[in-house]
């Protein structure tokens, strides 16, 4: 099982993939990561008892668009039907406005307990194994130094 190492200004999260349930939204976060997409990028959107959001690239330093509105430029489909489409804590999950509209922007969930409404609605595409707690620290602003994929 592949993962990658999410390094932030607060410390650094390990999480595992669900590549069997999520293999689109998987490849592209990879992809992303492993172009430095992400570097710089700041949680943009942090709501107490229920996520942290991060992955636009008008959040960096320098960028002239509204945070929260940009992407890669292309968007990717929703995969909603595997098994492990929950949202729970620690969950990795697209962010998107609309079906089938995700592209690079994420969020980590912090409890099931306001979360369970986004079953099967946002692609669940992997799950924090390491230093959960960090999504706890999180606050708006807060930047992504880099992401690290550590193939298995």
């Amino acid at each position: 099982m592949s993962k990658a190492i999410i390094k932030t200004e607060k410390g650094n999260m390990t999480v595992e993939f669900f590549e069997q349930d999520a293999p689109k939204a998987v490849a592209n976060f990879k992809k992303l990561a492993n172009e430095g997409f992400y570097d710089g990028v700041t949680f943009h959107r942090v709501i107490p008892d229920f996520m942290v959001q991060t992955g636009c690239p008008n959040s960096k330093d320098g960028a002239t668009g509204m945070p929260g509105t940009g992407g890669p430029g292309y968007k990717i489909d929703c995969e909603l039907d595997g098994e492990n489409q929950y949202h729970d804590r620690g969950v990795l999950s697209m962010a998107h406005a609309g079906r089938n509209t995700g592209g690079s922007q994420f969020f980590i969930c912090h409890s099931r307990t306001n979360t369970a409404h986004l079953d099967r609605n946002h692609t669940v595409f992997g799950k924090a194994v390491e230093n959960v707690d960090l999504v706890d620290d999180i606050r708006q602003g807060d930047k992504i130094l880099g992401i690290e994929i550590v193939e298995d």
